[in-house]
């Protein structure tokens, strides 16, 4: 009989339990892709319904949605998975932050959205592309290495659309538009960093075990099937709506 010792059987334990955590995501992709980026019915009716100035409610609703937002997050890990010092996965960040905010706060402003099925189908194309680039497959398949950084600045201008869209849908108030928007979006930020903070939090103890490189193969392979499930269901939702 073989025996395996508490750390080992520690180790196991936690890759199941993270693959439990990633597969549970895919089924909650599953069953509310169709409502990517939707607000909650309270707070979508106090958005219709408020007038002037808000900001700390609008502070509250942008943390919110991040932290809530399956989405941005699974896109926010790819983005990280293989980033190791603060000061690459500050740049990183960041230039993701810049697109999301440059394109919500503008869709919103000059009241310009995308179809909602159409954006959240290139949103989940976004989690196949950095799972795909994570898994080396693009140096694989045509020999050469996209610009990381580039894409995560696109990528955030599709994040930040994908909001606009949604916000312009309901129909927020002109009245305090500018400040309430700039609060949203600082709220969005607030709630990326917390997010971010999770992740890392565990990130760092899952990279210290001796198995990761081989349990990060399948985390990304499941991260990929989740975006491949977002994107379906928007794109079956475009022409059965």
């Amino acid at each position: 009989m073989t025996y395996s010792s508490p750390a080992a059987v520690q180790e196991h334990q936690g890759y199941h339990v993270f693959v439990l955590l990633l597969i549970a995501t895919i089924f909650t992709l599953w069953a509310q892709s169709a409502h990517a980026h939707a607000v909650t019915l309270g707070d979508q009716g106090y958005i219709q319904e408020i007038t002037g100035v808000k900001i700390i409610p609008f502070l509250y609703l942008g943390a919110k949605h991040m932290v809530t937002g399956y989405d941005h997050i699974l896109f926010l890990l790819g983005v990280i998975f293989f980033l190791y010092g603060m000061k690459q996965i500050s740049i990183y960040v960041s230039l993701f932050a810049i697109g999301h905010s440059t394109t919500m706060l503008a869709g919103v402003w000059f009241n310009f959205g995308i179809n909602s099925y159409i954006i959240d189908a290139i949103i989940g194309f976004s989690v196949i592309y950095k799972a795909l680039d994570n898994l080396g497959a693009y140096q694989k398949w045509f020999g050469f290495q996209p610009n990381t950084k580039v894409a995560t600045l696109i990528f955030g201008f599709l994040h930040g659309f994908g909001l606009a869209s949604k916000i312009i849908d309901y129909n927020i108030s002109p009245d305090g538009l500018l400040p309430n928007l700039i609060a949203f979006n600082v709220g969005i930020e607030i709630g990326q960093l917390l997010a971010l903070a999770a992740i890392l939090v565990v990130m760092t103890r899952w990279r210290a075990t001796p198995s990761f490189a081989r349990q990060a193969y399948a985390a990304n392979v499941l991260m990929m099937i989740a975006g491949f499930t977002l994107m379906g269901f928007q794109i079956a939702g475009y022409f059965v709506a």
